[in-house]
């Protein structure tokens, strides 16, 4: 039977008898706790984990880091959106300006032909 804890659940102590007692990660050497409270654990999980839920709690981190990193970008991109809309209707004012100035040059090749009685 194995004594399990909450988050705070760490490495493995060695087997008494048949009970393994968990110790949590908070005394593990690999823990450190981040200034907001949240778990940090610096192993390696190539070469210091001690066990697998180790190795699950590792892994948890990471996910909650790469969703927190995710939510960022998508803070920052909430952020960018207006600044891309002004950019994007200035573009397309732009191209419409240029188009029309350049209008002038396709509609008079289209008249010089239809006058043109000699040309077939």
């Amino acid at each position: 039977m194995m004594a399990r804890h909450s988050f705070g659940m760490g490495c493995v102590a060695p087997r008494t008898g048949d009970v393994e007692t968990m110790l949590r990660c908070q005394d593990c050497e690999y823990y450190r706790q981040g200034a907001d409270g949240s778990p940090h654990l610096t192993c390696d999980p190539f070469s210091t984990i001690k066990e697998p839920e180790c190795l699950l709690k590792w892994q948890l981190i990471q996910l909650n880091v790469m969703a927190h990193s995710h939510q960022a970008t998508l803070d920052m991109y909430k952020r960018f959106a207006p600044l891309q809309e002004k950019m994007f209707k200035h573009m397309e004012r732009e191209i419409d300006d240029v188009e029309e100035a350049d209008r002038w040059k396709l509609s008079g090749d289209d008249d010089e032909e239809e006058d043109d009685p000699l040309r077939p």
